[in-house]
């Protein structure tokens, strides 16, 4: 993960020419941020616990908190979710505000607190719509506000993926998206071998959306890390091989093939 490492020191210098001067507003945060993580029954124990893993490491790496310094307000307000089926959201650690090292481990020590759990079906739309009513309910003014979409399938159950995002990006909210590909698809399965193109394509949205996928377990804790400093700098992030913004073009693949798929196997 070379080049992933020398993103972060490019962003790095990126961030100290765009950090604002004044003073902090009491009330007011850098980025409100939803971390929303799939744990559907694809996901296997293993790579459960490595997901999480890689947010606790992130949130507490020195990447994080010097981006968390360089903002306006120098801090964040950040909660995490986990969801699987159009029923299942649920909110693991509540809203917090972290703009310090001891906040931000106080955050992911009540991620490690958690049991990993498992939950049948995946909807995407109910995880965004979900997390949307989170950050609007929260009671907090925040510069930019963004969900943050991890998972290692399609939507299956639910609203429409593509049109629950549009209605969200609407709402001046960002959806960006870590798609999980650790497994090979088989063609077998509910699963396709191009799920950063469908993140790309039908799942992410809103101003500066960009999708970081992840083909393996030793990239994952650098793609979060990636990903939050990216979040939390507000920089729109350049078009890589590892980093790549939302699509403007028609889509590429199916924004309903998780459903279709479903039908095909399951029947209902």
């Amino acid at each position: 993960m070379s080049r992933m490492r020398a993103f972060l020191a490019l962003l790095a210098a990126l961030c100290s020419l765009t950090a604002a001067s004044g003073a902090r507003a009491a009330d007011t945060v850098d980025v409100e941020l939803v971390l929303a993580v799939d744990v559907s029954y694809s996901m296997d124990l293993d790579e459960l616990a490595l997901q999480r893993e890689g947010y606790m490491q992130a949130v507490t790496s020195p990447e994080f908190l010097n981006a968390l310094r360089l903002g306006p307000n120098g801090r964040i307000a950040i909660a995490y979710v986990e969801w699987a089926g159009a029923d299942e959201q649920k909110l693991v650690v509540d809203w917090m505000l972290v703009g310090s090292p001891s906040e931000a481990r106080a955050f992911a020590a009540a991620i490690g607190a958690a049991p990993l759990r498992r939950v049948y079906r995946t909807s995407i739309s109910s995880a965004m719509t979900f997390s949307a009513d989170l950050i609007e309910g929260n009671g907090i003014r925040g510069l930019r506000r963004v969900i943050d979409i991890s998972g290692d399938g399609t939507n299956n159950q639910g609203p429409l993926v593509d049109v629950t995002r549009d209605a969200i990006a609407a709402r001046g909210i960002t959806i960006n998206g870590l798609p999980l590909m650790l497994k090979q698809a088989t063609g077998s399965l509910l699963d396709i071998g191009d799920l950063d193109i469908y993140y790309e394509d039908c799942v992410i949205g809103g101003p500066g959306a960009f999708v970081i996928p992840v083909r393996g377990p030793h990239e994952f804790a650098d793609a979060i890390k990636t990903k939050l400093v990216l979040e939390i700098a507000g920089v729109r992030p350049p078009e890589t091989g590892l980093i790549r913004p939302a699509s403007s073009a028609e889509p590429r693949v199916s924004c309903t093939i998780g459903e279709r798929m479903w039908m095909e196997r399951w029947g209902n």
